[in-house]
């Protein structure tokens, strides 16, 4: 059976068709995206319901006006690209250690006309980061703010976030997804770590319902609930938390 006929296929499509591949709404509506996404969700980022917890975080650093943007596990460029659309002033550091990865944040810097100012590079060690932080630790005049840090490494962040190996994250925002199932205690360990230098607040996922699926056709109405379910998931393996860190002052 063709893939456009089967049920996950189906919706696929019909996503696509009705969006035109761009993201629908939240922070970052009407991003043109890639036709796949590497390592997450697909259908929530077109839909632009992916990680809507964190819909007030973006739009506090937005308004912030960020001179610097490091994001840490960009994949294809979901946060890298939108933050650059919605930060003309800033420049964004997107590191991406997947070869595919890195090809598919750079199609997607050029479908939205930000590839001069996203500069994509891969592996990142606590060596790589701090150079990458030196470009924005001098607070901007008109803000008084250090860069913004995103880190979504899976299971890596106790090893990359670390003050004393990476000084720059000292005066940095920090939004960081933590992965416990992975390494039990993590989220505890990066409280402590920044509680002297941060204000830490921790936010936690909420549920998808497969009745906030946006689009309606005979198709739909015909599928089984849980593929609805499926069409707004984040397949998370756990309920996942995030770090939102802000510098003291």
């Amino acid at each position: 059976m063709p893939e456009r006929y089967r049920p996950i296929g189906y919706l696929t499509q019909l996503v696509r068709r009705r969006t035109s591949d761009r993201v629908r709404c939240g922070p970052f509506a009407s991003m043109h995206y890639s036709a796949g996404a590497i390592g997450s969700a697909y259908l929530p980022k077109l839909l632009g319901c992916y990680e809507r917890e964190l819909t007030t975080v973006v739009e506090a650093v937005c308004s912030e006006r960020p001179k610097l943007i490091v994001d840490i596990g960009a994949a294809e460029g979901y946060y890298a690209v939108g933050l650059a659309r919605r930060n003309p002033q800033a420049r964004v550091i997107a590191f991406e250690q997947n070869p595919a990865g890195r090809i598919a944040l750079e199609r997607m810097c050029w479908l939205n006309g930000v590839h001069d100012r996203v500069d994509v590079r891969g592996h990142c060690s606590p060596a790589d980061l701090e150079p990458a932080l030196q470009g924005g630790l001098e607070p901007s005049p008109h803000n008084g703010k250090g860069p913004f840090v995103l880190c979504d490494v899976e299971g890596d962040e106790g090893f990359l976030l670390d003050p004393k190996a990476v000084p720059g994250l000292k005066s940095a925002w920090l939004l960081v997804e933590t992965h416990d199932f992975i390494h039990p205690g993590i989220t505890e360990l990066l409280q402590a770590r920044f509680a002297a230098t941060h204000l830490v607040q921790q936010i936690w996922q909420e549920p998808r319902l497969g009745a906030e699926f946006p689009f309606q056709s005979i198709g739909t109405a015909m599928l089984p609930k849980s593929y609805l379910d499926w069409a707004v998931s984040e397949w998370r393996p756990v309920r996942m938390s995030w770090l939102w860190m802000k510098p003291h002052g």
